[in-house]
C-alpha cells in the first residue's frame, strides 16, 4: 500500500517508516522537521519506496495531494515534549488542533482510514494513586487550570480526539486513536524534556541526573518497537475503528528510580540532584503523581503483549548515545 505518515522524521515516526517499508509498503513522509530529523530517516536516503516532504501538515494543498494518494494515514505530527509545550504553546496549539482537523477534513473527503496518535495526557491530573487501578480508556479525565500552560497539550490532544471520534460517529470515516504511554527507545531526544534520553545523556558523561521534583512520581514506560507492533495491528484490526486503545507497559517505576537503575547500567560516577518544578518550568507547574495504563482492550483487539522489559529498554537507549 501507499502510507502517509505525518511526522514521518520524528522519533515514533522514523521506526513506524522503518517498519512499514520492511513489510513492503511504499511510505510519504510529511514533517516540517521542528522535532524530527533527517538523521533518523537517513536509511532510507535511496530507497524508491521512501519519500520525505519537508513542510507542514498545516499546508491544506500539500495534504490533499497526498491523502488522496495514500491508501492509509498514520497521524503522529504534534508539538510534545514538556519544554516545548511550556516555551510556545501558540505552536502547541495551532499544530496539534489545526493540523488534527486539517488531518480528518481531507481524509474525510477521500474516506481514507486515518489512525491518530494521542497520549495518556488527556487523563490530566486523575487520582491514579498507589493502590487505585490503572487508566482505563473510558475513565474520567481532570483538567488544571487554563491559566497553567502545561494543561494546554493535554487539552489540545483530548480535542484531536473528540474530533476524530465525531468523525467517525456522523461521517462513519473509519478512524482509530491509540493513546501512548511513554514511549521511548533509540533516536529519542532529550531535548524537549524527555526523561530517560535526559538521564542517559547526563549518566554517560558524567554530569548530574537531573530530577525534577522529589522523584516519587512513577511512569510506564514502553518500548518503540512494541508501540509501532501495536500500531500497525491496530490500523489492520477492523475491531479498532472508532476505539480509543490505550498502548503501553504496565511495567511502573519511579523517577527516582529510573535514575538509579540508568547510573548502576552505565556504571556512572554522576550524581543525583533534584530540583523543583517552580525551577524547571515556572511557577505553578503541575505533575502527575502515577501514571499506569490499563492495556485490556489492547490485548483483546490484537493480542498485545509487550515484549520488551524496563532493563533491555534502558539499555537500548544506552547502546544508542554510546
Amino acid at each position: 500500500m501507499k502510507i502517509l505518515i505525518t511526522g514521518g522524521a520524528g522519533f515514533i515516526g522514523s521506526h513506524l517508516t522503518d517498519r512499514l517499508i520492511g513489510d513492503g509498503h511504499e511510505v510519504f513522509a510529511v514533517d516540517d522537521l521542528s522535532t524530527g530529523s533527517i538523521k533518523n530517516i537517513r536509511q532510507h536516503n535511496k530507497n524508491r519506496r521512501f519519500q520525505l516532504i519537508v513542510d507542514t501538515i498545516l499546508n491544506e494543498s500539500l495534504m490533499a495531494e497526498m491523502v488522496s494518494t495514500c491508501d492509509q494515514i498514520y497521524h503522529l505530527a504534534a508539538a510534545v515534549g514538556v519544554k516545548l509545550i511550556m516555551n510556545r504553546p501558540v505552536e502547541t496549539l495551532e499544530t496539534n488542533v489545526k493540523g488534527t482537523e486539517m488531518v480528518l477534513t481531507i481524509a474525510n473527503k477521500y474516506k481514507k482510514k486515518v489512525l491518530i496518535a494521542s497520549t495518556s495526557e488527556v487523563y490530566g491530573k486523575i487520582m491514579n494513586g498507589n493502590g487505585s487501578p490503572p487508566l482505563k480508556e473510558d475513565a474520567d479525565r481532570l483538567m488544571g487550570s487554563t491559566t497553567k500552560r502545561r494543561w494546554a497539550y493535554a487539552c489540545s490532544k483530548a480535542f484531536d480526539e473528540f474530533l476524530a471520534l465525531a468523525y467517525y460517529e456522523e461521517k462513519r470515516l473509519p478512524v482509530i486513536i491509540a493513546r501512548l504511554f511513554n514511549t521511548v527507545g533509540p533516536r529519542q531526544t532529550g531535548q524537549y524534556g524527555m526523561v530517560l534520553p535526559n538521564f542517559v545523556q547526563k549518566a554517560l558523561i558524567g554530569k548530574p541526573i537531573i530530577i525534577y521534583g522529589d522523584g516519587s512520581q512513577s511512569r510506564s514506560f514502553t518500548h518503540i518497537a512494541d508501540v509501532v507492533e501495536a500500531l500497525v495491528k491496530l490500523m489492520d484490526a477492523p475491531q479498532a475503528v472508532g476505539q480509543v486503545i490505550n498502548v503501553g507497559n504496565k511495567e511502573e517505576i519511579t523517577i527516582q528510580d529510573l535514575a538509579l537503575m540508568v547510573k548502576e547500567m552505565t556504571a556512572s560516577t554522576s550524581e543525583i540532584e533534584h530540583i523543583t518544578y517552580d525551577r524547571a518550568y515556572g511557577p505553578g507547574f503541575e505533575d502527575m503523581q502515577r501514571r499506569s495504563p490499563d492495556i485490556t482492550k489492547l490485548k483483546n483487539l490484537i493480542g498485545y503483549e509487550p515484549r520488551n522489559d524496563l532493563r533491555s529498554i534502558v539499555q537500548s537507549v544506552i547502546d544508542y548515545y554510546l
